[in-house]
């Protein structure tokens, strides 16, 4: 980590955490931010609108990336993001405000591409698994912080939350300040090796489990702000609070991942990471207990934080010079696809204990199968 500041990698982190804080910093407020933009489709499509956006946008973004370069296409991507994510306060067209948090999504899968290929420019070997776990914490460190602070502010007005996207104008700052001159080296691989059939299998493996991860894990964002304060008579600012447990534990279990991906392997990491997804919805399901309620907070933490930071690296070791741009926008494709899919669960039933169940049989399904075709595609 010799080639660049502690400052710049606190900018890289901070950049990392705006991935996430796209759809969750509106999460907490939601029910009052729909009340008063008059917004007649699914509240949640409020969260998972950009998520569609990076999924659209994530092929042409992967290719762009070899022309601009990261650092380029990351200044590029963090002025609409603030403007578009302001601007979603403020809309009152139906039609309108679709297109702005879809438009998001562009600017977001730009950020995420050209932040980790910045990562893989400048970090290699165990310093880049070190560099993607703490990207994966800061994510959810992003979550713990911004879910807190949109909850909060969500109670004094809800458009206030709106102004947190402006923290990507402070972001941008930090970039010319501190990366801008950063010694990049490409550690990637670009011989025969690495582009074998099995390679390519893993990629498409990773991109299927990174969209079912999230997929499990957006279900608590999409339905929790809507079922605490219905069971449990939560306000936006508990409801966040709780959310944001969610993510501090996902830092905690990020921090740990690769001691535990040393002694268990990668596929049967990704899949205990299911496996607490699967434990967490059948808590949900079955009973409504405040400390059981803390249990589940626990168990959907560690599933984030067991997969997709995980999944993010094995994204890049599968990867070359060649071809990073375009498995990078293929990971987020998958990551925030699945967000996009989560949307559609509540379709399922309007019993909660319904849809975590579902969510609970989905993890069991996923886990499993996942599992054994990493097994398969080790083995090659």
């Amino acid at each position: 980590m010799k080639h660049i500041s502690n400052f710049g990698i606190f900018t890289v982190l901070l950049i990392s955490s705006l991935t996430i804080m796209v759809g969750t910093v509106i999460a907490p407020s939601l029910g009052r931010i729909v009340s008063n933009l008059k917004f007649d489709y699914s509240p949640g499509l409020l969260i998972t609108l950009p998520a569609l956006g990076v999924v659209v946008f994530a092929p042409f973004v992967g290719k762009m990336l070899g022309k601009l370069g990261s650092i380029k296409m990351l200044c590029l991507g963090l002025v609409p993001y603030a403007l578009l994510g302001v601007a979603g306060g403020f809309i009152t067209n139906d039609y309108v405000l679709i297109a702005d948090r879809f438009l998001l999504g562009g600017a977001t899968v730009m950020l995420q591409v050209s932040v980790t290929s910045f990562i893989v420019e400048v970090f290699q070997g165990p310093d880049r698994m070190k560099l993607i776990a703490w990207q994966g914490m800061s994510i959810e460190l992003g979550g713990v912080i911004f879910l807190s602070i949109g909850g909060i502010l969500g109670e004094w007005h809800w458009q206030y939350p709106f102004y947190i996207y402006l923290v990507a104008l402070i972001c941008l700052v930090l970039v010319v300040k501190t990366l801008t001159k950063v010694k990049k080296t490409d550690h990637l691989k670009d011989n025969s090796t690495v582009l074998k059939v099995e390679h390519t299998s893993k990629v498409r493996l990773v991109f299927f489990a990174s969209m079912a991860a999230m997929v499990l894990f957006f279900v608590s964002f999409v339905s929790l702000p809507l079922y605490l304060p219905e069971a449990f008579s939560f306000s936006d600012s508990i409801t966040g609070y709780y959310m944001a447990f969610i993510s501090l534990i996902a830092i905690i279990t990020a921090s740990q991942m690769p001691k535990v991906v040393s002694k268990l392997g990668d596929g049967n990491t990704v899949g205990l990471g299911f496996g607490c997804f699967m434990f967490g919805y059948i808590v949900l399901a079955m009973f409504t207990s405040l400390p059981l309620l803390i249990l589940v907070a626990i168990l959907i933490g560690i599933g984030f934080g067991f997969t997709i930071p995980l999944l993010n690296h094995m994204m890049i070791e599968a990867s070359s010079s060649k071809n990073l741009g375009k498995n990078l926008g293929l990971y987020s494709m998958g990551v925030f696809g699945g967000q996009f899919l989560s949307t559609f669960i509540e379709y399922l039933s309007h019993d909660y204990a319904v849809i975590f169940g579902c969510a609970a049989a989905m993890a069991l399904l996923f886990g499993v199968v996942l599992i054994l075709a990493f097994k398969k595609v080790d083995a090659n």
